[in-house]
């Protein structure tokens, strides 16, 4: 599933050919996806104007000129595909806009568990897709303190923790094990025992992995693709993520030859330094 770093990637690919074009046509290719598409989707969008295209936590953002906000979920293999030539759609465009300037934009879903359906401004916060999702570990609020508060009493370990979008939103399984990683904290580590000098690295770390993730274009293990097309390199500067069996990257674990080690907690694959990280 994309995480963070693959959406606002997506985001700032929709922007750079949607905000301020005008939506002339609209084409509803199928009833829905993971859930039905809203009846008058179509006319919401058709001949408004994109004003901002932005993010909250995994969902992209849409706002029209008319107040009415798009909420889009690529799900688990859900891309957007731009292009500025006349194309066919195919088998898994579900929905394809064309803008004032004659590009395309495709949701693209071999799966289907992705989804699309509209809001108004004012009613944005308290919808239901939205309303209980916690910080986003890219704000200037989310904070070692605000870390810690939340993590205080959690007997659950930090790995689980993380990944609970009610605790911190937008986050998933290979920029957890990163971060984790890169705050030298061990994923067994019970939540309860981060806060204090513990959060105060991991926060650093997880804004670090995810700004440089952002700035690879996101990580491309099997379906995330650019909306340019081009394909996202993070994977490529994995440290622990996906790397079972081979060496620790840290300079004293290379000494010793420590390898990475993978686990399952909570039905997903962990993967960590026994070493480097306590």
């Amino acid at each position: 599933m994309p995480e963070l770093p693959e959406v606002e990637t997506v985001c700032r690919g929709l922007a750079s050919c949607l905000e301020g074009r005008r939506i002339e046509r609209v084409d509803v290719r199928r009833s829905g996806m993971r859930i039905p598409f809203p009846k008058g989707l179509a006319s919401v969008m058709q001949g408004r104007k994109v004003t901002r295209v932005t993010r909250k936590a995994k969902y992209i953002l849409m706002y029209l000129d008319d107040g009415h906000v798009i909420l889009a979920h690529l799900g688990m293999s859900g891309r957007m595909v731009i292009s500025s030539e006349k194309v066919s759609p195919g088998r898994h465009d579900h929905i394809v806009l064309t803008t004032n300037e004659a590009t395309t934009i495709m949701f693209n879903d071999p799966r289907r568990f992705g989804l699309l359906t509209f809001t108004t401004d004012q009613e944005l916060a308290g919808h239901r897709l939205l309303r209980d999702l916690g910080p986003d570990p890219l704000d200037r609020g989310f904070t070692p303190e605000v870390l810690s508060q939340s993590l205080r009493g959690r007997s659950t370990n930090i790995k689980s923790a993380l990944m609970d979008q009610k605790l911190i939103a937008g986050l998933g399984n290979i920029y957890v094990c990163e971060s984790l990683h890169w705050a030298g904290i061990s994923p067994r580590r019970r939540s309860l025992s981060v806060p204090g000098l513990r959060a105060k690295r991991l926060v650093p770390a997880i804004k670090k992995i995810l700004h440089e993730a952002i700035l690879a274009g996101g990580s491309t293990l099997r379906d995330h693709i650019q909306p340019s097309g081009e394909l996202g390199y993070f994977q490529h500067q994995f440290h622990v993520y996906d790397r079972e069996g081979e060496e620790c990257l840290r300079d004293t674990c290379i000494a010793k030859g420590v390898r990475i080690k993978r686990i399952v907690q909570s039905g997903r694959s962990t993967f960590y330094c026994s070493e480097c990280q306590r």
